[in-house]
């Protein structure tokens, strides 16, 4: 749910990254071999507490918990972590239960198994079940207010409120991450399954998994507030209020442990909550992105990664080795570490040498840091200064002095374009200020230190430009002779 960002700078960050690989990595994945990863990575990042799970087959390989959360717990397998858009996976499966009873249509319109949906665009009328879970239904960020989705109180709400909304193409023909298809989707389930999506969960995926401690109300299951990082330090925070209790798109909350009965499941052993043909579909990528119905491609491996504003989260299984990963963890900033450990981990099962995760964040933070006090100076030295720059302006036009301003005055423009900025790297994804303040605190402060700098140096040069007085060369006397 948290802009995409944070893959911009990660992927910067990688330039800057200074990875290394731990000596004598094993190439055997063994519990102790894990956790000697897992360590090194901890140290490397600074991230406070951590959950793991690795599993092969039918059976958990390990998992546990590294570091602290929030409250000053020690996170251990068992410690309730919000996974975001993770969820999204569980949705898909919760969906594709009522296809293989025969109650939904999967290659069926939407609208004519949910009512109460309904659209401003006609085309939402084509819109398929399927198209909502690989997200090519062509609801997009850019078209339906998601801001005002957010204050929904139920499902029912939340769909309701997409009646204004129009579609950004062609159902079928683009593909376009949008919470609004999982939460659809989550309707669906509640009106044809006939209870509530938290229970229809509970008793459809949950308890038949032996998943004891998820759910997808913090009531039921309570995570600890989350962490920001500001300039290497890590500040606890409560998670910004969005629509996410009893959400299809990122409510899920639950623990390494559970996670691994749910990771051998979606790998096809133990417990089959749908048939064979089911599961290969919903990890099939549709024809336009490589993207299934909560899974994503990377390489060999299927994915998926969740970042709220104060947790981070990704799941990962691989169908060829019989693998699974989860990587979870109560903070959030400029980076995600988690799909760095998890492609570390994933690299150990393969018997390869694995890169731990560098610490790209602290640079980051570093360098943002420094630009700040770099700003910080150069305003003072401006306002200091500001006299002199006066004095050699005196008399000159207007535009040509505003035109002097103009440098010290472009940080306030990128300030107060900022969220504008954000979303538009985020594909249009709504920004707000008060989301900016949380995973992106190191990036906004920097800002807003150079934009007061920058008008405090503007306001006293002009200040000083008033007080300074014009001279005009006066025309002498031309002095005639006499004859």
């Amino acid at each position: 749910m948290k802009t995409k960002l944070i893959g911009i700078v990660a992927a910067a960050a990688a330039v800057l990254s200074l990875t290394v690989t731990p000596a004598g990595a094993s190439a055997e994945l063994t519990p102790g071999a894990i956790d000697a990863y897992v360590g090194q990575a901890m140290e490397a990042t600074g991230l406070p507490g951590l959950s793991v799970v690795v599993t092969h087959g039918d059976r958990v390989v390990h998992a546990a918990g590294y570091g602290h959360d929030s409250e000053g717990a020690v996170v251990t397998a068992g410690t309730p972590m919000r996974v975001a858009s993770l969820s999204k996976s569980f949705t898909a499966m919760a969906v594709m239960t009522l296809v293989d009873e025969g109650k939904v249509a999967l290659d069926g319109p939407v609208a004519d198994q949910l009512p109460g949906f309904r659209m401003a665009d006609p085309r939402a009328a084509r819109i398929t079940v399927r198209q909502l879970l690989d997200q090519t239904s062509g609801l997009s960020d850019t078209t339906v207010d998601m801001s005002a989705l957010d204050d929904s109180t139920s499902l029912a709400d939340y769909v309701g409120g997409l009646a204004t909304s129009g579609l950004a193409a062609e159902p079928g023909t683009r593909w376009a991450y949008c919470n609004a298809n999982y939460n659809v989707a989550a309707r669906l389930v509640e009106v044809v399954g006939g209870q509530a999506f938290e229970d229809y969960l509970r008793q459809h995926v949950f308890e038949p998994l032996g998943m004891t401690r998820s759910a997808v109300r913090d009531e039921v299951v309570r995570p600890a507030d989350g962490y920001n990082s500001l300039f290497g330090l890590w500040l606890s925070r409560p998670e910004l209020p969005a629509f996410l209790d009893g959400s299809g798109s990122g409510g899920v909350i639950t623990t390494a442990t559970d996670m691994g009965s749910w990771l051998i499941s979606q790998n096809g052993e133990g417990r089959q909550l749908v048939t064979a043909r089911s599961l290969n579909a919903m990890h099939t990528p549709s024809k336009v992105q490589d993207y299934g119905m909560g899974w994503g491609e990377d390489g060999e491996l299927l994915t998926h990664s969740g970042n709220l504003f104060t947790y981070t989260a990704v799941e990962a299984i691989s169908p060829r080795t019989g693998y699974g990963f989860a990587v979870m963890t109560g903070s959030a900033s400029l980076t995600d570490t988690t799909y760095a450990v998890m492609l570390g981990l994933a690299a150990m099962a393969e018997g390869r040498t694995p890169e731990v995760p560098g610490a790209d964040r602290q640079l980051i933070e570093l360098v943002l840091g420094l630009a700040g006090l770099a700003a910080l100076g150069l305003g003072v030295l401006g306002v200091a200064r500001s006299r002199r720059w006066a004095a050699r302006r005196a008399g000159r036009a207007r535009w040509r002095v505003a035109a002097r301003l103009v440098p010290v005055l472009t940080p306030v423009v990128l300030l107060a374009a900022y969220p504008s900025l954000v979303s538009f790297l985020s594909n249009g994804r709504t920004i707000t200020w008060e989301q900016v303040t949380y995973f992106a605190a190191p990036l906004t402060v920097t800002l807003v230190v150079a934009a007061v700098a920058g008008v405090v140096v503007a306001v006293a040069r002009v200040v000083r430009l008033r007080s300074v007085p014009v001279t005009r060369e006066v025309a002498q006397p031309v002095a005639v002779g006499r004859v």
